[in-house]
C-alpha cells in the first residue's frame, strides 16, 4: 500500500501510476538500474508498482580497477534487484568470452525490448519504460537508448503495448561533458536511499573507493539534485513521452 513520505494519507505512486501498474527498467549491464534510477526503483515497489528490468547484457571483460565476471555479476544483479525490490529480473544475453559487440545488433536489441520473454514490453505492458538518456557516452548505453526508443514507438491499440510514460535516467559517469539533456523530472527519493545504498554495495565489483562509482560520490550527486527542491535526495530524469489517458 501506497504511503505518503510526510505520513500523510496514501496518495498515487510516482508519475500517477497506481499499485498494480507496471515498469520497465531497461539496463545495459547490471548497476545501471541502480546507479540511475534505483531509489525511483525502490519506492514504485514500495507504492505497490510492479517493477521489472531487463538487463541487456553481462560480458568477461577487463575493467579499469576491477574485472567483469559473469558469474559474480549475475549474483550481484540478484542480490541488487532484491534490495529495490524488483518484481522480476532478467539478463538476456551473458557474454562468456567478452566478443559480444551490442552496437552491431540493433534489430536484435529492439526485438530484446518489444518481446522478451521475461522483461519486455510484451511480457510486462507497462505503463511506465525508463531507459538510458540520450546524452550518455558509453557506446553500450547508446545503443541501448536507441533500441528502446525505438520499442517505445507508438502503435496503434491492440499491435504492440505502448508505454504512456518513457523517460530516460542518467548514467555514473555521464557528467563530465557540458552537454546536458532537459533534465525536467525529479523525484524525491529521500526514504529510499538506503535501499539504493543496500543495493549498490551488492555490486561488489563495480564500485570503488573513490570518484564517480563511490557510493560517497552518488549519495551526493542524488543529494545535489534534491537540495534545489528541498528534498534529502532526489534523483532527475529526462522526460521523451508523458501522456496520460483518459480511465
Amino acid at each position: 500500500m501506497s504511503t505518503d513520505p510526510r505520513g500523510g494519507p496514501a496518495g498515487p505512486a510516482v508519475f500517477g501510476l497506481r499499485p498494480g501498474d507496471r515498469a520497465l527498467v531497461v539496463a545495459p549491464h547490471p548497476d545501471d538500474e541502480t546507479i540511475g534510477p534505483g531509489g525511483t526503483v525502490a519506492r514504485l515497489a514500495a507504492e505497490g508498482v510492479e517493477v521489472h528490468v531487463l538487463c541487456v547484457t553481462v560480458r568477461a571483460a577487463r575493467m579499469y580497477g576491477s574485472v567483469s565476471d559473469p558469474s559474480t555479476r549475475l549474483s550481484e544483479f540478484e542480490k541488487a534487484c532484491a534490495a529495490l525490490d524488483v518484481t522480476r529480473a532478467a539478463i538476456a544475453w551473458v557474454d562468456e568470452t567478452g566478443e559480444l559487440d551490442i552496437t552491431t545488433r540493433m534489430r536484435a536489441l529492439v526485438d530484446l525490448v518489444e518481446r522478451h520473454e521475461e522483461a519486455s514490453l510484451a511480457a510486462t505492458r507497462p505503463r511506465l519504460m525508463l531507459m538510458p538518456s540520450a546524452g550518455g557516452f558509453h557506446q553500450d548505453h547508446q545503443a541501448v537508448h536507441q533500441a528502446a526508443f525505438a520499442a517505445a514507438r507508438v502503435q496503434a491499440s491492440g499491435l504492440k503495448p505502448t508505454p504512456e510514460l518513457v523517460l530516460g535516467y542518467r548514467g555514473v559517469e555521464d557528467r563530465w561533458s557540458a552537454h546536458n539533456e532537459s533534465w525536467w523530472v525529479h523525484v524525491d527519493t529521500t526514504r529510499f536511499w538506503g535501499a539504493k545504498e543496500e543495493a549498490l554495495r551488492a555490486y561488489g565489483s563495480q564500485m570503488r573507493a573513490e570518484g564517480p562509482r563511490s557510493i560517497e560520490q552518488i549519495r551526493l550527486v542524488d543529494t545535489v539534485a534534491g537540495s534545489s527542491l528541498d528534498f534529502g535526495c532526489a534523483e532527475s530524469f529526462v522526460p521523451y513521452r508523458m501522456a496520460y489517458r483518459q480511465s
